[in-house]
């Protein structure tokens, strides 16, 4: 990768030292690609568009990039790393290289706004900030133009012409005005014969039974408490228009240097948390842990997200959202920031919540150095799901559970089927939340192209891998952020391809993407990794007793040997080696509870073997995987297929295991 050294020594936080003037007209009018969105996939899709020789604009409305990973969401949902390929995987591992790691998938919203742009500063893709979209033009099923207003009503509006256009907005605005058919809300279950869409009455993330929905306990007359809806509770599996919950995932941090101290807010309004109160009362809190997940990040700081009955969710709150104009999206933000940070200062100051509970958050602060010129506070509201394509192709719960198989895959999802909870009522009498689904238990799976292209009778150049078609449930299982990257890579090659062939994106050939996609993966011309799944029986040897385990590894499963054996017992890697060099190799290694204490891998060059030692003591989990890669060395590797790796589990006490190798190409 072109001056990957010098990147190697500026350490990405000081990337923000680059960052351009914001722009808030177009350098010109007619470009090839313009894309809507300066989300992860957004970022992701202007630089392979650039990287691609194309004349690329990014619109973002507000003044950041990044969207939710840059926004709070530091505890990337990753489901399964294999599913994650191209740019994005590369994202993370120069996440990891600002951390003195081979790869990391925790970190902090400014490293990651950092390296966005450094993205944008590498391809020299011109942003174009605080500007959203008004009106779309069409020549016949062609977009022509699009025009935008100023979102700070500061700047005249401007009118961008491209070829192509990409919508990685989170509410798929540009898909709307273009008059692509889309979906809000839950469909249900009997229209793509699924069985966790539609109302789903679960129990997680439930309030506790037997707290009542009255401001005046008992009386019905007093009105319902705040954040009841006053609806009733529909038969599991019905369809309707309601959304499911949004938040902020609040970034705070213990270094009492870099902090600053969580006052009472504007708007504050200490009624709006009797829920809580009513909740602490039923089961007291031992640490914030019982209301909050409260997960670690670097250097002292959080990502905190929903958890149990009442929290950082504003269930029931956002359903207008997705087709509201942009002044009640903003009211619908505002009223969220309210919440969330009057729920900070409910917790840390109301004396109905107990007093170590108070200590324990007031050790905490908005961090300094986070969203320096947004008051400290996140520049994303977490848009878990706007507008949903109803496109060529719909993905349901069938893909998802490897069901039905496409075969036009352009990308991976691996997450469960996860949507938060949409609606909180009265049922039986008690204060109950509805709509939570965590549906796990299946492999990564394939995303279709004709998921993230709209029919040809309505739009021939745009492309939406943010807000794709696919249902409420399924969604719930592909919406997370590296996806979306992925996704915006393959729609910008897509878009050149249609480009140069001068054809719609629905006439695109898409081996010819795939092929892509794999040959020149982080689009530089750099030669790809080579990984050896242990799935691939045309390269990896077996010999004697395996078992298979499903969960935990990477990719669809990996081999198992847990019981102390004399005879032998060994996975032999066999890759092919197309290029002569050296090669960093790395060994997947999920942890396990009942593992050796150490495994034995033999390392072959080709011409000498080379003992490995993994000591399980030694290896750390990081994140929301069950696994690292763990580094074999640096080996120089002749082409064709004498190297291998060897994985021996003879005389071993505990479980061993034989999951991926990985060959990383030295640059």
């Amino acid at each position: 990768m072109k001056n990957l050294f010098l990147y190697l020594l500026i350490p990405v936080l000081t990337v923000a030292s680059l960052k351009p003037a914001l722009a808030q007209q177009p350098a010109k009018t007619d470009y090839d690609i313009c894309i809507y969105g300066g989300t992860s996939s957004g970022v992701i899709a202007a630089y392979t568009a650039a990287k691609l020789g194309k004349t690329v604009l990014l619109i973002e409305p507000g003044k950041h990039l990044g969207g939710m990973s840059s926004g709070g969401l530091g505890l990337t949902d990753i489901g399964n790393k294999y599913a994650i390929s191209g740019l994005a995987l590369d994202f993370y591992r120069r996440i990891g290289q600002h951390y003195g790691k081979f790869e990391q998938w925790v970190f902090e919203p400014h490293v990651a706004e950092n390296l966005f742009q450094d993205y944008i500063k590498r391809a020299k893709v011109e942003v174009l900030y605080q500007n959203r979209l008004t009106t779309v033009a069409k020549t016949g099923n062609i977009i022509s133009e699009i025009t935008l207003e100023s979102s700070t009503k500061t700047a005249p509006d401007n009118k961008v012409k491209a070829k192509m256009f990409i919508d990685c907005s989170y509410e798929g605005d540009l898909m709307a005005k273009a008059g692509v058919s889309y979906t809000v809300g839950r469909e249900a279950n009997d229209l793509y014969k699924e069985t966790f869409n539609g109302v789903q009455f679960m129990k997680g993330h439930q309030m506790l039974d037997g707290i009542d929905p009255y401001k005046t306990p008992g009386d019905a007359s007093s009105g319902l408490v705040w954040g009841i809806n006053p609806g009733v509770l529909e038969k599991d599996g019905t369809g309707d228009k309601k959304v499911q919950a949004y938040n902020f995932r609040i970034c705070l941090t213990k270094n009492k240097d870099n902090q600053i101290p969580i006052t009472k807010p504007e708007n504050y309004q200490p009624e709006k948390y009797e829920l809580l109160i009513r909740q602490m009362e039923k089961r007291p809190w031992k640490s914030l842990q019982d209301g909050f997940i409260w997960s670690g990040m670097p250097n002292e700081k959080t990502d905190i997200n929903n958890r149990n009955g009442f929290s950082t969710d504003m269930i029931g709150m956002n359903w207008e959202y997705p087709d509201a104009d942009y002044q009640k999206r903003a009211e619908i933000w505002k009223a969220h920031v309210d919440y969330t940070k009057g729920l900070l200062y409910f917790v840390g100051n109301d004396p109905r919540v107990p007093e170590h509970i108070r200590t324990e958050l007031n050790l905490w602060g908005y961090p300094k150095d986070e969203y320096t010129d947004m008051g400290n506070w996140s520049h994303q509201l977490y848009i878990r799901e706007a507008r949903r394509m109803v496109g060529e192709l719909v993905m349901t719960q069938h893909h998802c559970q490897g069901k039905e198989i496409v075969k036009d895959g352009v990308g991976m999802a691996a997450y469960g089927m996860d949507s938060h909870n949409c609606d909180r009522q009265v049922i039986n009498g008690m204060v109950k939340n509805e709509g939570n689904v965590e549906e796990h238990g299946f492999g990564p799976y394939p995303i279709s192209y004709r998921a993230i292209i709209p029919k040809e009778s309505e739009v021939g150049n745009l492309l939406i891998p943010v807000c794709l078609s696919a249902s409420h449930i399924a969604y719930g299982s592909i919406r997370m952020e590296p996806v979306f990257m992925v996704l915006g890579q393959s729609a910008a090659v897509a878009a050149a391809k249609a480009i140069d062939n001068k054809q719609t994106v629905q006439k695109v050939d898409v081996s010819q993407i795939q092929a892509q996609l794999k040959r020149n993966p982080l689009e530089d011309g750099s030669a790809p990794e080579i990984l050896v799944d242990n799935s691939d029986a045309s390269k990896v040897v077996k010999k004697g007793d395996w078992t298979v385990n499903t969960h935990g590894g990477y990719g669809p499963d990996y081999f198992l040997a847990d019981s102390t054996s004399s005879s032998p017992k060994s996975i032999r890697y066999k890759p092919e080696i197309s290029k002569k060099g050296k090669y960093e190799l790395y060994t997947y290694y999920p942890k396990l509870k009942n593992a050796a204490a150490v495994t034995v891998i033999n390392v072959h060059d080709g011409t000498s073997t080379k003992e490995v030692l993994i000591k399980d003591a030694e290896v750390k989990v990081v994140g929301q995987t069950s696994g690292e890669w763990v580094s074999l060395g640096t080996y120089s590797l002749s082409s064709g297929n004498k190297a291998y790796v060897e994985i021996s589990a003879k005389g071993s006490e505990g479980a061993v295991v034989a999951d991926a190798l990985l060959l990383v190409p030295v640059k």
